[in-house]
């Protein structure tokens, strides 16, 4: 049988407060934290299993987990180009966009200035 973690959109806002409903979601489907309750977009444990899951949910979190090393670590590590939804400070650590091109090229588009004039980083996007 097919999972589909973004049904949560329609379920009652009962279940959508539900922990054990909601992991199960944004395990399936990352961007199932879009339809939790902000409680949960709250919790680091439910962020980081949208993020293992979809990178791209990182867009979906709480603030501040968009400053968390672990949880952009994570997001990147899973979809390169999450790295749009990073806090400005990891855009410009050259280990967060190094794991980001490697993992999608196209993410250094998000890369500070000096990074995208960094040669092995370039050499990593393009390969």
């Amino acid at each position: 049988m097919k999972k589909y973690g973004c049904a949560l959109q329609y379920a009652s806002e009962r279940f959508k407060n539900d922990k054990d409903i909601v992991l199960e979601a944004v395990k399936e489907n990352g961007y199932a934290l879009v339809y939790a309750f902000k409680r949960l977009k709250y919790d680091k444990d439910f962020v980081l299993e949208a993020v293992k899951e979809n990178g791209c949910a990182l867009e979906y979190a709480y603030e501040r987990f968009k400053y968390d090393k672990d949880i952009v670590l994570e997001a990147v590590k899973e979809n390169g180009y999450a790295l749009e939804y990073a806090s400005e400070s990891l855009k410009d650590d050259k280990d967060f966009i190094l794991e980001a091109v490697k993992k999608n090229g196209f993410a250094l588009k998000f890369a500070f200035g000096r990074l995208k004039n960094d040669k092995y980083i370039v050499l990593e996007a393009v390969k």
